[in-house]
């Protein structure tokens, strides 16, 4: 398919879902652009495994996907855990940004051979270990599937392997965006009231599940007033998925929209640990609070690539 024919298809998509979600009516039936890249890079993982990989995405830029990984991770670091976050918005990546830090490497000297992934790891607070994807960067702008594929598998080869792996993917649905989310347990959709949000989130659990067998998807809406609001956003995105797609959503609540939230950002620090009575840092602990309800992940019939692929140990928990 040539890229005009893409674009028309998406913009054609664009419009159909305009009127399902407004009314929930309209009748959908355009199919995006196969992504199969990353299909059978390796067999599908049996056991549990002893990182628990969380891929925090959202389709659309703009909706706080990045403020929620910072903040999530924070809040389980502070917590006690062993926790990793990977930047993995290749070529404008800010987690190094909103966290204050300075890395002098990033993904692009590991995949040149220049530094092991366990050499980029930087120490942030509360223990908590982050490793940059590099901003500005031509050369992560324009990685292929394999070297995302590489990235992915260099988790197999941590030293000290985290409890849990949080992943900001990058906005959008291309290929790089769709291998990150599918490699992990666990995929949280961040959305937001603004109709381009659940459309885009739309697609993005589209490609997931028709290319990538994904089946389950942690839905929390971002930058809202009150829990009806959230409740609300979720509901529209349940309906049409629940109408178009084979998969489950699961509520997660909401995170408030909150002037600290905003303040931590310009101090290039997590809300949770600047303001931890915050309406925002409450809503933060409320979902990272959740993830021990989540139970075990459940894997597709499918091969996939995955992170911590090679932590083959046998279903005795987390």
């Amino acid at each position: 398919m040539n890229s005009g024919s893409r674009e028309a298809l998406q913009v054609n998509q664009a419009a159909g879902l305009q009127n399902l979600f407004s009314a929930a009516q309209a009748s959908h039936r355009e199919e995006l652009p196969i992504f199969h890249q990353a299909a059978n890079l390796r067999p599908m993982v049996q056991h549990r495994r002893t990182t628990r990989t969380i891929a925090v995405a959202g389709g659309k830029g703009g909706v706080g996907k990045t403020t929620v990984a910072v903040n999530l991770a924070m809040t389980m670091a502070m917590a006690g855990r062993n926790v990793m976050l990977l930047d993995a918005d290749m070529g404008v990546a800010n987690i190094d940004v909103q966290l204050g830090l300075n890395p002098t490497r990033h993904l692009g000297h590991m995949l040149e051979g220049q530094c092991t992934l366990q050499d980029l790891i930087i120490p942030a607070a509360h223990g908590l270990k982050v490793i940059p994807g590099g901003s500005g960067v031509r050369r992560l702008a324009k990685m292929g599937n394999g070297e995302h594929a590489a990235v992915i598998r260099a988790f197999d080869d941590l030293i000290q392997p985290p409890e849990f792996l949080i992943v900001d993917t990058a906005a959008g649905v291309a290929d790089n965006v769709a291998m990150f989310a599918a490699a992990a347990d666990d995929v949280l959709i961040v959305v937001c009231d603004e109709l381009a949000s659940l459309t885009d989130a739309y697609a993005l659990i589209k490609i997931l599940a028709h290319d990538f067998g994904v089946r389950r998807f942690r839905i929390v809406a971002n930058m809202v007033r009150q829990a009806a609001d959230a409740r609300k956003l979720y509901e529209k995105m349940a309906r049409v998925c629940g109408r178009f797609l084979d998969v489950a959503l699961d509520y997660m609540g909401m995170l408030p929209h909150d002037e600290w939230l905003r303040q931590a950002i310009r101090r290039q620090g997590a809300v949770v640990d600047l303001w931890p009575s915050s309406r925002a840092a409450v809503g933060f602990k409320q979902l990272a609070g959740a993830v021990d309800t989540w139970g075990e992940p459940a894997y597709p019939d499918l091969g996939r690539i995955a992170f911590f692929s090679g932590q083959n140990v046998p279903a005795a928990g987390w």
